[in-house]
């Protein structure tokens, strides 16, 4: 009970960083480029994605050896910032 009480306190005080479900299934057109999934190992490597923020989407991947940086640098991604159970930040910008 102590544990969900202090998880639940620190995800309200810093929501981006405390792990959760992830909200969304993966679908090949569900936000991210075509591109950018064919760098991350194509759309049946995906588990889940969930936007983060304006500018970040957390991505979590079945096989993190699949992905290539280059490709998702050339697809516009700024940065990649990998976590651990496969979970990969993508740091998008702002996408009009």
């Amino acid at each position: 009970m102590f544990d969900k009480l202090q998880k639940a306190f620190w995800k309200a005080l810093t929501p981006d960083l405390v792990a959760d479900v992830p909200k969304v299934q993966a679908e090949p057109d569900s936000g991210l480029s075509a591109a950018i999934i064919a760098a991350l190992g194509g759309a049946d490597n995906l588990k889940s994605q969930q936007p983060v923020a304006l500018t970040r989407v957390r991505v979590t991947l079945r096989d993190l050896t699949r992905m290539d940086r280059q490709a998702l640098s050339d697809a516009g991604v700024a940065g990649v910032m990998l976590q651990e159970r496969g979970v990969v930040h993508l740091i998008t910008g702002l996408r009009p």
